[in-house]
């Protein structure tokens, strides 16, 4: 849900670069998983704050700059099971992750390997024989079908992002 770019200040607050619609999303979870690669802790917020483009935080333990500087480029997340569930039609990255990609005449594309945010919609990054953005936006997107691991496009073999 976010990567901690920066120690801010001298008593230990960290800045992050959120990957949440609302900036300050995080700040609903009183605990957080820091790490990465498979090694996670959890860390108690104990503040927090919004600061121009990035979330400012406060974590028990983490007391001084040289604390907030060891765990620059580690990741953010929370537990799924704490999370609400999406909305219809509305998913979160990680369950799109994975999923095979087919058009709609069932011409296999891909799997999605991750997802960009543009500002103004998601982009499926999807890799096969090659990579294919594909706008993850109603005119491209026939199906999502989570339970079969399957994502239907309207979108030709031959396409790129431009055509």
């Amino acid at each position: 849900m976010g990567r901690i770019v920066a120690p801010y200040a001298v008593k230990g607050w960290i800045k992050l670069q959120t990957y949440t619609e609302y900036l300050d999303s995080l700040l609903d979870y009183p605990v957080w998983r820091v790490g990465k690669d498979g090694n996670w802790r959890d860390c108690r917020l104990l503040d927090g704050k919004v600061h121009n483009e990035y979330l400012l935080a406060s974590l028990e333990g983490v007391n001084d700059r040289d604390a907030a500087e060891a765990l620059m480029g580690l990741d953010v997340a929370v537990l799924r099971e704490e999370m609400p569930e999406a909305d219809e039609d509305e998913y979160y990255w990680d369950e799109l992750i994975g999923l095979e990609v087919v058009n709609i005449q069932g011409e296999a594309l891909g799997r999605v390997t991750g997802l960009l945010e543009t500002g103004a919609h998601d982009v499926l990054q999807v890799q096969g024989e090659r990579l294919r953005l594909i706008p993850f936006v109603e005119a491209y997107i026939q199906s999502v079908d989570l339970a079969a691991g399957k994502i239907v496009v309207d979108w030709g073999l031959d396409w790129d992002v431009a055509d």
